[in-house]
């Protein structure tokens, strides 16, 4: 991923808190030369730190299981991205210098494939996976709700994956090259827009500010 200093993230429990936020990865596989793109959710653990470890699964009729296992996998976590218009920059009415751009947050992680095949291993992760999700729910769902044997025909049709993070990376887009009167404007901007991602930009735009952003360079 293509880094600049005013946008790298290394703050190993900022970009865990992404990843448990967003947790739908983007799963980048290579096989006999051929470049596979998997969606599914992972779960991170902290452990073993620093790093931690991605745990998830796929239907076991996904080559990915088989395929996978020789090289290095890439997990991409999308959090909240939008497009940013030159008309939130006060610079606009000074100079006129300003063009639009696109902030995002992203996670990059990369680690060895290892496969899972166990009935409670895949058990246990699948209860996990389904209580993270439930929770807050009025009435959340366990899988202790549907038949016994129903469940583990469906844990015979899927596969456990498990990453050991061997390399993370954030970057943080969130306008910190920017003036502060520019930063402001954007997150205000954003803030006024009837839009969940871009709200939740403005605040991570209003937080870089705080940190101490301004800084000026290439984007």
């Amino acid at each position: 991923m293509y880094q600049v200093a005013a946008f790298r993230e290394e703050r190993i429990d900022v970009m865990h808190a992404l990843i448990r936020a967003h947790p739908l990865a983007v799963l980048v596989t290579s096989a006999g030369g051929t470049l596979e793109a998997n969606h599914l959710p992972l779960l991170i653990d902290p452990l073993p730190s620093p790093r931690g470890t991605l745990r998830g699964h796929v239907a076991r009729a996904n080559p990915l299981w088989r395929q996978a296992q020789e090289n290095e996998v890439l997990a991409v976590f999308q959090g909240p991205q939008a497009y940013v218009t030159p008309s939130w920059y006060p610079e606009k009415r000074v100079s006129g210098k300003v063009v639009p751009t696109w902030n995002y947050a992203v996670v990059h992680a990369r680690g060895p494939l290892i496969i899972h095949d166990d009935r409670d291993w895949l058990r246990d992760l699948v209860s996990r996976l389904t209580d993270r999700q439930e929770a807050g729910l009025p009435q959340p769902w366990a899988i202790s709700d549907a038949p016994a044997d129903y469940i583990e025909r469906m844990l015979g049709a899927i596969v456990g994956i498990e990453i050991p993070v061997a390399r993370i990376e954030g970057k943080w887009k969130v306008s910190q090259n920017k003036a502060d009167a520019d930063r402001a404007g954007v997150a205000a901007g954003l803030a006024r827009r009837n839009d969940p991602q871009a709200q939740a930009m403005a605040a991570l735009v209003a937080e870089s500010g705080k940190q101490g952003g301004g800084q000026q360079g290439p984007v």
